[in-house]
Protein backbone atom coordinates (compact mmCIF):
# COMPACT_ATOMS: atom_id res chain seq x y z
CA UNK A 1 0.00 0.00 0.00
CA UNK A 2 1.78 3.44 -1.09
CA UNK A 3 1.84 6.00 1.54
CA UNK A 4 -1.21 8.20 -0.36
CA UNK A 5 -3.52 5.34 0.14
CA UNK A 6 -2.70 5.47 4.14
CA UNK A 7 -2.81 9.41 4.19
CA UNK A 8 -5.69 10.70 1.57
CA UNK A 9 -9.23 9.02 0.66
CA UNK A 10 -10.74 8.01 -1.98
CA UNK A 11 -11.92 11.48 -2.73
CA UNK A 12 -8.78 13.12 -2.33
CA UNK A 13 -7.53 10.76 -4.78
CA UNK A 14 -9.95 11.24 -7.13
CA UNK A 15 -9.71 14.86 -6.80
CA UNK A 16 -5.61 14.43 -7.60
CA UNK A 17 -6.71 12.28 -10.47
CA UNK A 18 -9.27 14.98 -12.01
CA UNK A 19 -6.97 18.32 -11.80
CA UNK A 20 -4.14 16.29 -12.65
CA UNK A 21 -6.15 15.21 -16.18
CA UNK A 22 -7.01 19.27 -16.15
CA UNK A 23 -3.29 20.53 -15.74
CA UNK A 24 -1.79 18.04 -18.18
CA UNK A 25 -4.27 19.68 -21.10
CA UNK A 26 -2.35 23.34 -20.36
CA UNK A 27 1.30 22.06 -19.08
CA UNK A 28 4.05 24.42 -18.72
CA UNK A 29 4.22 25.53 -22.81
CA UNK A 30 0.80 27.34 -21.69
CA UNK A 31 2.07 28.63 -18.87
CA UNK A 32 5.83 30.06 -20.48
CA UNK A 33 3.91 31.53 -23.76
CA UNK A 34 1.44 33.79 -21.35
CA UNK A 35 4.37 35.46 -19.74
CA UNK A 36 6.16 35.80 -23.52
CA UNK A 37 3.05 37.36 -24.28
CA UNK A 38 2.07 39.37 -21.05
CA UNK A 39 -1.05 36.92 -20.33
CA UNK A 40 -2.65 35.84 -17.56
CA UNK A 41 -3.90 32.10 -17.04
CA UNK A 42 -7.47 33.28 -17.18
CA UNK A 43 -8.97 30.11 -19.13
CA UNK A 44 -6.67 27.47 -16.83
CA UNK A 45 -8.14 29.53 -14.10
CA UNK A 46 -12.15 29.52 -15.21
CA UNK A 47 -11.46 25.94 -16.26
CA UNK A 48 -10.36 25.00 -12.83
CA UNK A 49 -13.20 27.22 -11.19
CA UNK A 50 -16.38 25.76 -13.76
CA UNK A 51 -14.61 22.43 -11.81
CA UNK A 52 -14.99 23.31 -8.13
CA UNK A 53 -11.40 22.95 -8.20
CA UNK A 54 -10.43 27.05 -6.81
CA UNK A 55 -13.09 27.14 -4.62
CA UNK A 56 -12.93 23.82 -2.93
CA UNK A 57 -12.03 25.34 0.67
CA UNK A 58 -15.04 27.58 0.81
CA UNK A 59 -18.11 26.99 2.97
CA UNK A 60 -20.98 25.36 0.68
CA UNK A 61 -23.28 28.19 1.35
CA UNK A 62 -21.48 30.52 -0.65
CA UNK A 63 -20.87 28.06 -3.40
CA UNK A 64 -17.93 26.68 -2.13
CA UNK A 65 -16.40 23.01 -1.79
CA UNK A 66 -17.06 22.46 1.74
CA UNK A 67 -13.64 21.19 2.28
CA UNK A 68 -10.34 22.36 3.58
CA UNK A 69 -7.04 23.38 3.06
CA UNK A 70 -6.06 19.59 2.38
CA UNK A 71 -8.38 19.52 -0.80
CA UNK A 72 -7.19 23.02 -1.54
CA UNK A 73 -3.31 22.13 -1.51
CA UNK A 74 -3.71 18.80 -3.55
CA UNK A 75 -5.30 21.09 -6.62
CA UNK A 76 -2.60 23.97 -6.07
CA UNK A 77 0.40 21.25 -5.73
CA UNK A 78 -1.33 18.77 -9.11
CA UNK A 79 -1.48 22.11 -11.26
CA UNK A 80 2.18 22.52 -10.36
CA UNK A 81 3.00 19.63 -10.93
CA UNK A 82 1.30 19.65 -14.60
CA UNK A 83 3.70 22.95 -15.03
CA UNK A 84 0.82 25.23 -15.11
CA UNK A 85 0.50 26.23 -11.22
CA UNK A 86 -1.89 28.97 -10.42
CA UNK A 87 -0.13 31.47 -7.82
CA UNK A 88 -3.38 33.44 -7.60
CA UNK A 89 -4.72 30.29 -5.68
CA UNK A 90 -2.48 31.24 -3.04
CA UNK A 91 -4.11 34.60 -2.39
CA UNK A 92 -7.38 34.60 -3.39
CA UNK A 93 -9.82 31.27 -2.01
CA UNK A 94 -7.03 30.58 0.28
CA UNK A 95 -5.68 33.72 2.16
CA UNK A 96 -8.64 36.04 1.32
CA UNK A 97 -11.29 33.75 1.11
CA UNK A 98 -10.22 31.50 4.31
CA UNK A 99 -10.52 35.01 6.41
CA UNK A 100 -13.73 36.35 5.28
CA UNK A 101 -15.24 33.38 5.43
CA UNK A 102 -13.87 32.78 9.28
CA UNK A 103 -14.43 36.37 10.35
CA UNK A 104 -16.24 38.19 7.41
CA UNK A 105 -19.67 39.95 8.07
CA UNK A 106 -22.84 38.11 6.64
CA UNK A 107 -22.64 41.02 3.84
CA UNK A 108 -18.83 40.48 3.34
CA UNK A 109 -19.56 36.89 2.87
CA UNK A 110 -22.39 37.42 0.72
CA UNK A 111 -20.43 39.92 -1.58
CA UNK A 112 -17.01 38.19 -2.15
CA UNK A 113 -17.50 34.21 -1.13
CA UNK A 114 -19.71 32.96 -3.88
CA UNK A 115 -17.55 35.13 -6.77
CA UNK A 116 -14.50 33.62 -4.97
CA UNK A 117 -15.54 30.01 -5.29
CA UNK A 118 -16.92 30.10 -8.49
CA UNK A 119 -13.27 32.22 -9.77
CA UNK A 120 -15.19 35.22 -11.22
CA UNK A 121 -14.02 37.54 -8.23
CA UNK A 122 -10.26 37.74 -7.36
CA UNK A 123 -8.68 38.86 -4.33
CA UNK A 124 -5.45 40.18 -3.96
CA UNK A 125 -3.13 40.53 -0.38
CA UNK A 126 -1.09 43.25 1.12
CA UNK A 127 0.90 42.10 3.86
CA UNK A 128 4.33 43.20 3.07
CA UNK A 129 6.07 46.67 3.66
CA UNK A 130 9.22 48.28 2.24
CA UNK A 131 10.90 48.67 5.66
CA UNK A 132 8.79 45.80 7.73
CA UNK A 133 9.79 42.73 5.54
CA UNK A 134 8.95 39.71 7.22
CA UNK A 135 8.46 41.23 10.39
CA UNK A 136 4.63 41.82 10.83
CA UNK A 137 4.45 43.91 13.96
CA UNK A 138 6.38 46.43 12.05
CA UNK A 139 3.23 47.33 9.59
CA UNK A 140 3.54 51.38 9.24
CA UNK A 141 0.63 51.26 7.02
CA UNK A 142 -1.98 52.80 9.41
CA UNK A 143 -6.05 53.45 9.49
CA UNK A 144 -7.56 56.14 11.30
CA UNK A 145 -11.62 57.04 11.43
CA UNK A 146 -12.84 59.96 9.91
CA UNK A 147 -16.54 60.55 10.64
CA UNK A 148 -18.09 57.02 9.98
CA UNK A 149 -15.24 55.97 7.58
CA UNK A 150 -11.54 55.11 7.35
CA UNK A 151 -8.71 56.71 5.86
CA UNK A 152 -5.98 54.40 5.18
CA UNK A 153 -2.39 55.26 4.55
CA UNK A 154 0.76 53.53 3.63
CA UNK A 155 3.06 51.41 1.26
CA UNK A 156 2.95 47.80 0.12
CA UNK A 157 5.47 45.97 -1.60
CA UNK A 158 5.33 42.22 -3.54
CA UNK A 159 2.05 41.97 -3.96
CA UNK A 160 1.02 39.64 -6.91
CA UNK A 161 -1.84 40.71 -8.98
CA UNK A 162 -3.39 43.29 -8.21
CA UNK A 163 -3.83 44.19 -11.68
CA UNK A 164 -6.26 41.14 -12.29
CA UNK A 165 -7.80 41.36 -8.60
CA UNK A 166 -11.17 43.18 -8.16
CA UNK A 167 -9.87 44.10 -4.35
CA UNK A 168 -7.12 44.15 -2.70
CA UNK A 169 -6.95 42.56 1.56
CA UNK A 170 -4.69 45.09 3.10
CA UNK A 171 -2.84 44.28 6.32
CA UNK A 172 -2.87 47.81 8.25
CA UNK A 173 -3.32 48.79 11.72
CA UNK A 174 -5.38 51.13 14.36
CA UNK A 175 -4.76 52.72 16.95
CA UNK A 176 -6.27 51.27 20.51
CA UNK A 177 -8.09 54.41 21.94
CA UNK A 178 -7.54 52.66 25.09
CA UNK A 179 -3.86 52.10 24.87
CA UNK A 180 -2.87 54.43 22.36
CA UNK A 181 -0.83 51.19 20.68
CA UNK A 182 -1.16 49.89 17.27
CA UNK A 183 -2.66 46.69 16.42
CA UNK A 184 -3.36 44.88 13.39
CA UNK A 185 -6.51 44.85 11.04
CA UNK A 186 -7.69 43.97 7.33
CA UNK A 187 -9.26 46.08 5.21
CA UNK A 188 -11.23 45.31 1.91
CA UNK A 189 -9.87 47.79 -0.81
CA UNK A 190 -11.63 47.39 -3.90
CA UNK A 191 -9.21 48.15 -7.38
CA UNK A 192 -10.22 51.28 -8.46
CA UNK A 193 -10.74 53.37 -4.97
CA UNK A 194 -9.42 56.49 -5.34
CA UNK A 195 -5.86 56.92 -3.72
CA UNK A 196 -4.96 53.51 -4.26
CA UNK A 197 -1.94 53.58 -6.41
CA UNK A 198 -0.19 50.73 -8.14
CA UNK A 199 3.42 50.95 -9.51
CA UNK A 200 4.20 47.35 -11.29
CA UNK A 201 7.63 45.78 -9.58
CA UNK A 202 10.04 44.45 -12.74
CA UNK A 203 10.83 40.92 -11.44
CA UNK A 204 13.27 38.23 -12.93
CA UNK A 205 10.83 35.80 -11.80
CA UNK A 206 8.92 34.65 -14.67
CA UNK A 207 5.15 33.86 -13.93
CA UNK A 208 2.05 35.42 -15.73
CA UNK A 209 1.42 36.93 -11.95
CA UNK A 210 2.57 40.19 -11.84
CA UNK A 211 4.17 42.24 -8.71
CA UNK A 212 3.05 45.65 -7.60
CA UNK A 213 4.22 48.34 -5.03
CA UNK A 214 0.75 49.94 -3.80
CA UNK A 215 0.87 53.21 -2.66
CA UNK A 216 -2.41 54.78 -0.22
CA UNK A 217 -3.00 57.86 0.06
CA UNK A 218 -5.48 58.66 2.41
CA UNK A 219 -8.02 55.64 0.90
CA UNK A 220 -11.21 56.72 2.35
CA UNK A 221 -12.92 53.44 3.06
CA UNK A 222 -16.51 52.71 4.74
CA UNK A 223 -17.05 51.69 8.08
CA UNK A 224 -17.95 47.72 6.50
CA UNK A 225 -14.44 47.68 4.47
CA UNK A 226 -13.14 46.51 7.88
CA UNK A 227 -13.02 42.86 7.93
CA UNK A 228 -14.83 41.60 11.19
CA UNK A 229 -14.00 42.78 14.55
CA UNK A 230 -11.73 45.52 15.48
CA UNK A 231 -9.96 43.74 18.44
CA UNK A 232 -9.37 40.51 16.75
CA UNK A 233 -7.19 41.42 14.03
CA UNK A 234 -4.03 39.10 14.94
CA UNK A 235 -5.73 36.54 14.95
CA UNK A 236 -7.74 37.38 12.01
CA UNK A 237 -4.21 37.82 10.41
CA UNK A 238 -2.68 34.53 11.43
CA UNK A 239 -5.70 32.58 10.17
CA UNK A 240 -4.84 33.85 6.74
CA UNK A 241 -0.93 33.02 7.08
CA UNK A 242 -0.71 29.56 7.72
CA UNK A 243 -3.28 28.92 5.14
CA UNK A 244 -0.76 30.74 2.74
CA UNK A 245 1.90 28.46 4.11
CA UNK A 246 0.51 25.55 3.26
CA UNK A 247 -0.05 26.49 -0.22
CA UNK A 248 3.09 28.21 -0.32
CA UNK A 249 4.19 24.25 0.23
CA UNK A 250 1.88 23.13 -2.48
CA UNK A 251 3.29 25.61 -4.83
CA UNK A 252 6.96 24.26 -3.91
CA UNK A 253 6.19 20.60 -4.04
CA UNK A 254 4.41 20.87 -7.20
CA UNK A 255 7.07 22.99 -9.00
CA UNK A 256 9.36 20.36 -7.82
CA UNK A 257 7.58 17.37 -9.53
CA UNK A 258 7.28 18.52 -12.34
CA UNK A 259 11.69 19.34 -12.83
CA UNK A 260 11.80 15.99 -11.60
CA UNK A 261 9.28 14.38 -13.65
CA UNK A 262 11.43 16.41 -16.70
CA UNK A 263 14.98 15.19 -15.34
CA UNK A 264 13.61 11.53 -15.14
CA UNK A 265 12.29 11.29 -18.56
CA UNK A 266 15.67 12.64 -19.52
CA UNK A 267 17.86 10.75 -17.89
CA UNK A 268 16.00 7.28 -18.85
CA UNK A 269 16.47 7.77 -22.66
CA UNK A 270 19.39 10.12 -22.97
CA UNK A 271 22.46 7.87 -24.26
CA UNK A 272 25.72 9.12 -24.33
CA UNK A 273 27.61 5.59 -23.78
CA UNK A 274 26.38 2.14 -23.72
CA UNK A 275 23.43 2.50 -20.97
CA UNK A 276 20.56 5.70 -20.99
CA UNK A 277 22.62 8.26 -18.44
CA UNK A 278 19.92 6.96 -15.44
CA UNK A 279 21.46 3.95 -14.72
CA UNK A 280 24.43 5.91 -13.27
CA UNK A 281 24.41 6.25 -9.87
CA UNK A 282 25.81 9.41 -9.88
CA UNK A 283 22.62 10.76 -11.94
CA UNK A 284 20.09 8.03 -9.92
CA UNK A 285 21.25 8.97 -6.57
CA UNK A 286 20.49 12.62 -6.52
CA UNK A 287 17.02 12.24 -8.18
CA UNK A 288 16.21 9.64 -5.80
CA UNK A 289 17.52 12.00 -2.63
CA UNK A 290 15.31 14.50 -4.40
CA UNK A 291 11.92 12.56 -3.96
CA UNK A 292 12.62 11.95 -0.56
CA UNK A 293 12.61 15.14 0.14
CA UNK A 294 9.43 16.43 -1.93
CA UNK A 295 7.28 13.32 -0.60
CA UNK A 296 9.03 14.41 2.94
CA UNK A 297 7.81 18.06 2.49
CA UNK A 298 4.47 16.70 1.26
CA UNK A 299 3.96 14.77 4.20
CA UNK A 300 4.26 17.96 6.92
CA UNK A 301 1.96 19.56 4.29
CA UNK A 302 -0.54 16.78 4.83
CA UNK A 303 -0.35 17.15 8.97
CA UNK A 304 -0.55 21.07 8.43
CA UNK A 305 -3.58 21.03 6.74
CA UNK A 306 -5.18 18.13 8.84
CA UNK A 307 -4.43 20.42 11.85
CA UNK A 308 -5.49 23.83 10.02
CA UNK A 309 -8.65 22.23 8.92
CA UNK A 310 -9.60 20.24 12.64
CA UNK A 311 -9.21 24.02 13.84
CA UNK A 312 -5.92 23.50 15.60
CA UNK A 313 -4.48 27.33 14.66
CA UNK A 314 -1.80 26.99 17.06
CA UNK A 315 -0.32 23.30 15.90
CA UNK A 316 -0.94 24.49 12.48
CA UNK A 317 1.23 27.19 12.81
CA UNK A 318 4.33 25.16 13.61
CA UNK A 319 3.22 22.72 11.29
CA UNK A 320 2.76 25.03 7.92
CA UNK A 321 6.13 26.99 8.91
CA UNK A 322 7.89 23.56 8.73
CA UNK A 323 6.43 22.80 5.64
CA UNK A 324 6.79 26.16 4.01
CA UNK A 325 10.57 25.58 4.75
CA UNK A 326 10.90 21.79 3.86
CA UNK A 327 9.12 22.58 0.17
CA UNK A 328 11.24 25.69 -0.38
CA UNK A 329 14.62 23.79 -0.10
CA UNK A 330 13.37 20.30 -1.59
CA UNK A 331 11.75 22.33 -4.67
CA UNK A 332 14.87 23.82 -4.78
CA UNK A 333 17.20 21.30 -4.60
CA UNK A 334 14.98 18.99 -7.30
CA UNK A 335 14.91 22.12 -9.87
CA UNK A 336 19.27 22.27 -9.30
CA UNK A 337 19.43 18.37 -9.64
CA UNK A 338 16.96 18.64 -12.56
CA UNK A 339 18.81 20.76 -14.56
CA UNK A 340 22.31 19.47 -13.97
CA UNK A 341 20.84 16.14 -15.00
CA UNK A 342 20.19 17.99 -18.51
CA UNK A 343 23.66 19.51 -18.57
CA UNK A 344 22.95 22.20 -21.49
CA UNK A 345 19.68 20.98 -22.58
CA UNK A 346 18.85 22.11 -19.12
CA UNK A 347 19.35 25.80 -20.27
CA UNK A 348 18.00 25.89 -23.04
CA UNK A 349 14.16 27.46 -23.75
CA UNK A 350 13.62 24.30 -25.44
CA UNK A 351 13.17 21.94 -22.30
CA UNK A 352 11.82 24.92 -20.06
CA UNK A 353 13.78 24.19 -16.66
CA UNK A 354 16.27 27.27 -16.40
CA UNK A 355 13.37 29.75 -16.05
CA UNK A 356 12.61 27.54 -12.90
CA UNK A 357 15.73 28.01 -11.32
CA UNK A 358 14.62 31.34 -10.39
CA UNK A 359 11.07 30.71 -9.89
CA UNK A 360 12.11 27.96 -7.06
CA UNK A 361 13.98 30.20 -4.94
CA UNK A 362 10.37 32.16 -4.61
CA UNK A 363 9.19 28.89 -2.34
CA UNK A 364 12.66 29.90 -0.20
CA UNK A 365 11.72 33.53 0.17
CA UNK A 366 7.82 34.02 0.61
CA UNK A 367 5.70 34.83 1.82
CA UNK A 368 8.10 34.47 5.14
CA UNK A 369 12.43 33.28 4.11
CA UNK A 370 13.75 30.55 5.59
CA UNK A 371 15.36 32.92 8.35
CA UNK A 372 12.01 34.15 9.78
CA UNK A 373 10.81 30.33 10.06
CA UNK A 374 13.87 29.28 11.73
CA UNK A 375 13.30 32.10 14.15
CA UNK A 376 9.95 30.68 14.45
CA UNK A 377 10.63 27.16 15.32
CA UNK A 378 13.80 27.63 17.90
CA UNK A 379 12.00 30.00 19.72
CA UNK A 380 7.94 28.58 19.53
CA UNK A 381 9.02 24.84 19.28
CA UNK A 382 12.33 24.93 21.30
CA UNK A 383 11.64 27.97 23.63
CA UNK A 384 15.35 29.14 22.84
CA UNK A 385 15.23 33.02 23.41
CA UNK A 386 15.22 35.57 21.02
CA UNK A 387 17.49 38.10 20.09
CA UNK A 388 15.42 40.45 18.68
Amino acid sequence: MSTSTVLETEEHQALRAAVAALGKRYGREYMTSLVSEGGHPRELWAEAAKAGFLGVNLPEEYGGGGAGMAELSIVLEELGASGSPLLMMIVSPAICGTVIARFGTDEQKRQWLPGLADGSLTMAFGITEPDAGSNSHRITTTARRDGGDWLLTGRKVFVSGVDIADATLIVGRTEDARTGKLKACLFIVPRETPGFRRNRIDMEVHAPEKQFELVLDDVRLPAEALVGDEDAGLLQLFAGLNPERIMTAAFGIGMGRYALGRAVEYAKTRQVWKEPIGAHQAIAHPLAQAHIELELARLMMQKAARLYDAGDDFGAGEAANMAKYAAGEACVKAVDQAVHTLGGNGLTREYGLASLITGARVARIAPVSREMILNYISHQTLGLPKSY
